[in-house]
């Protein structure tokens, strides 16, 4: 059990030894989480960095909770693991190469964004596969999400919901001014996406995977990465592409 250090999650945690025994992380076979859905990502990510990946059941602490299930006090939650149902998910990953030259690569579960860092519009030439799709973008930002992810920063940059099965990439503009009718695009989630900015040094722009940075970019290239799949684990009922599919319904 790994549980964030906020007082309702340890709490929830110090309620769940008294029924259960853990073993180390480094032993387990499933690794309970106990937080909300940004501690989640967070655990997700040292998995990632440290090639250690297990599966993972999320219970709730949190605000929205939408990678988690419901915290219940006293309930066993073994028994819950035991009959939770596997939803495997796929990352990007984000190969960023800096006006310096530097070269960094990340994973990111839910999406990655390209954000102009000043008051200054970004121009981000967009290429799928090689081929240039959009010679220049001129935008605050834009994003490349994950059907996961599809519920997070992307829909409120009024993307689509992907659901979990769909094996599409939402690439996604924000707050465009060029080109003016052109939303975004549903991409195969086996594209390469290329995306270099134009004019770096008078409209500079950072690189977010999920909650990791880099700044002064000059290009970055995005695809699936599907060596690091991970597995969520989740209660009957309430599984992940349920949330997705009933999230559009939302009025």
């Amino acid at each position: 059990m790994i549980a964030s250090d906020t007082e309702r999650a340890q709490e929830a945690a110090h309620d769940l030894r008294q029924s259960h025994t853990f073993c180390p992380v480094e032993e387990a076979e499933v690794v309970a989480v106990i937080g909300g859905d940004g501690f989640m990502l967070h655990t997700l990510h040292q998995m990632l960095d440290s090639g250690d990946v297990k599966p993972v059941y999320g219970v709730n602490l949190g605000t929205v909770g939408f990678l988690m299930n419901k915290y219940r006090k006293g309930g066993k939650l073994l028994d819950r693991v035991n009959r939770a149902r596997t939803i495997a998910i796929a990352p990007l990953r984000m190969e960023a190469v800096t006006q310096d030259g530097v070269k960094t690569t990340f994973c990111a579960i839910n999406e990655v964004s390209l954000l102009r860092e000043t008051r200054q519009t970004a121009k981000i030439e967009v290429s799928v596969d090689d081929r240039v799709r959009i010679e220049e973008l001129v935008c605050d930002g834009v994003l490349v999400a994950t059907p996961a992810g599809s519920t997070a920063y992307n829909l409120s940059a009024h993307g689509p919901i992907l659901p979990l099965d769909s094996n599409l990439l939402a690439l996604t503009p924000i707050s465009p001014f060029r080109p003016r009718r052109w939303n975004g695009a549903l991409l195969p989630d086996r594209s390469r996406i290329q995306l270099r900015v134009r004019e770096p040094s008078k409209r500079p722009v950072s690189a977010v995977a999920d909650q990791k940075e880099v700044r002064d970019i000059a290009e970055v290239t995005l695809e699936i990465a599907r060596e690091s799949e991970l597995t969520l684990l989740f209660d009957p009922g309430h599984a992940l592409d349920e949330r997705i599919v009933a999230e559009q319904f939302v009025a």
